[in-house]
């Protein structure tokens, strides 16, 4: 059990770590080519769509499952 809560934490950290990343080296103040050589790591609307399709599809599934 500790070992699963331990990978649902790390992954919870790393995830928080990139998007902190991200926010700090995209943020409005930067300009011209430190806004260019700092990308982000992740597309993070991208990410956004694709987590709002797999919770739609698992709603749809769950329905299914459990409507026999």
């Amino acid at each position: 059990m500790r070992m699963i809560v331990g990978m649902l934490l790390g992954a919870l950290m790393l995830t928080a770590g990139v998007y902190i990343y991200d926010s700090m080296a995209t943020s409005s103040v930067a300009n011209g080519q430190v806004a260019q050589e700092h990308r982000p790591i992740v597309n993070w609307d991208v990410a956004a769509t694709e987590w709002s399709a797999l919770k739609t599809r698992t709603q749809k599934d769950w329905i299914r499952l459990t409507s026999n």
